[in-house]
């Protein structure tokens, strides 16, 4: 296991990732592993712009246009 060092860490960060720690009975160690392995789950902008992208496209019938203006028409007949 490989070791990781902040540097520089804002006193006013420091506490309240202390006290999260805390409140979720971790140890600051622990509690910041944990909220980095999260950020992690989360897909980047351009793995998620990516992963659009490679997606089929898709077409529907009828098109979501021609059914907004067939409403709009119908309200408009009432």
């Amino acid at each position: 296991m490989t070791m990781l060092q902040i540097r520089h860490v804002p006193d006013d960060v420091h506490r309240q990732l202390k006290s999260r720690a805390a409140l979720a009975g971790m140890s600051l160690s622990d509690y910041a592993l944990a909220e980095l392995r999260k950020t992690l789950d989360r897909p980047t902008r351009d793995e998620l712009l990516a992963a659009l992208a490679a997606r089929p496209a898709r077409s529907f019938t009828p098109s979501p246009t021609a059914i907004i203006r067939e409403e709009r028409e119908a309200r408009a007949r009432r």
